[in-house]
């Protein structure tokens, strides 16, 4: 006589797949899913496209005049394609977008972002790829969730869940991406708690799918002097490289303010010519003006520079990165402000030869990126998942002071607290226990 198979009823029971996709955590999840895989493509694209790119215009492969003459006729091929293809807005806009609607309204930014960024980037511009990625990556997250017709909430979680992908894909760091996403949104600490999980989900598989599709397997974005023992007294002077990284931070922030107050005396079209010209102009002083700093990062922490030619790169790469940033080219500030760090950080083991090297550079890397974008965990675990866990604490110190004496300063005017935007039905929405993730 055959056995007769159990039947499980209740929570016990086995769901079909349109069952177990009408669950509205289960649906966003998918949906999260589906959002960090297009984030890894687009990122792997995006990289590709800008690789090659860079073989022909990157400042290396010319001279300093003609390369010069190259800047600002890319600056003019800039204004005439903002012009023709309509702004192409930012990560700023991005972000106020999150708070008021759940996410971006469209995609009609990104046929102008994407070109403008990589010929702004693969010619040496100041800023990097991490901005204009992550708002394509974050753009495309809410049209996802548009697609899918969930709520303003939802939205909110599926386009965070797009600009994480789009970090790690960069960094490398799949757990400090997720937390950079939802803490660049605020100017102290995460708000979003419902969409931690969601990022970090979106996060790992954006950096898995981008792994698989471009080879380049585990590894970090930089590697940086070995750690050796870290001491009690290297404590105290995270404290001092929270300070220092406060001081570069509120730097760039007033300069870049002062730029943008000088260039809007400028006709918009004017613009991006006369920041190519500056740029052109600031690398006849030094090299470290031009590029975002990545590979120059690399040859800073692995060679042997003198005192001077490191502050003198800090320089250069603070004036060179708030000229692009302020004459309308595109890019981000994330990985210019790391460099600095890592410069300073390599001045200061020279000045005090005593100190872990290691140390005060990634202690510097994350303050002065945290006193402008306000990630204090988020840059942390970032930096210290390319150069040891051990770091941790000092890193956390460093940031921790750099982003209290920057409170009152902020770049990133759209960053506010989220009580002051969200309206009471998202709120509701967001604490309902069958609408809640998972």
């Amino acid at each position: 006589m055959a056995r007769r198979r159990p039947v499980l009823s209740g929570r016990w029971r086995r769901l079909s797949f349109s069952e177990t996709m009408a669950n509205p955590g289960a649906r966003l999840y998918a949906i999260v899913l589906g959002a960090g895989l297009l984030g890894g493509c687009i990122g792997a694209a995006y990289l590709a496209a800008l690789h090659l790119l860079q073989r022909v215009l990157w400042p290396t492969h010319s001279g300093l005049l003609a390369h010069g003459i190259l800047l600002v006729v890319v600056g003019v091929l800039v204004g005439v394609l903002t012009r023709a293809l309509g702004s192409p807005g930012d990560v700023e806009l991005l972000v106020d977008n999150i708070h008021v609607a759940g996410g971006a309204e469209d995609l009609k930014q990104l046929p102008s972002l994407i070109p403008i960024s990589l010929l702004c980037v693969a010619t040496g511009g100041g800023l990097g790829p991490e901005a204009p990625l992550v708002q394509t990556t974050g753009t495309v997250g809410s049209w996802a969730a548009s697609r899918m017709r969930l709520d303003a909430a939802g939205m909110r979680v599926v386009t965070i869940t797009g600009m994480a992908a789009g970090f790690t894909v960069l960094f490398g760091a799949p757990l400090g991406s997720a937390l950079f996403a939802l803490e660049i949104l605020h100017r102290r600490g995460l708000e979003y708690y419902e969409a931690l999980m969601p990022a970090v989900l979106g996060s790992l598989t954006g950096y898995g799918i981008y792994v698989l599709v471009s080879g380049a397997g585990i590894k970090p974005v930089w590697t940086l002097p070995p750690v050796g023992t870290v001491h009690h007294a290297d404590l105290l002077w995270a404290l001092g490289c929270g300070v220092v990284g406060a001081l570069i931070a509120t730097s760039f922030t007033y300069l870049n303010q002062l730029l943008r107050a000088l260039f809007r005396r400028v006709p918009p079209l004017w613009r991006p010519p006369i920041a190519g010209l500056a740029l052109a102009l600031l690398a006849c002083a030094s090299p470290y003006a031009l590029t975002f700093g990545e590979a120059q990062l690399g040859h800073v922490v692995t060679s042997d520079l003198a005192l001077r030619t490191l502050l003198l790169a800090v320089v250069a790469k603070l004036l060179g990165s708030s000229v692009t940033l302020s004459g309308g080219w595109k890019g981000g500030f994330i990985i210019p402000l790391f460099f600095m760090g890592a410069c300073l950080g390599e001045a200061g083991h020279i000045l005090f030869p005593s100190t872990n090297q290691a140390v005060l550079i990634a202690a510097l890397m994350a303050a002065c990126n945290v006193g402008v974008t306000k990630t204090p965990l988020g840059s942390v675990l970032v930096v210290t998942e390319m150069a040891g866990l051990r770091l941790l604490p000092t890193t956390l110190i460093a940031s921790v002071v750099a982003l209290i004496l920057t409170s009152n300063i902020g770049l990133i005017d759209s960053q506010r607290r989220r009580a002051d935007t969200v309206p009471l039905e998202d709120e509701a929405s967001d604490t309902d226990a069958d609408e809640r993730p998972g």
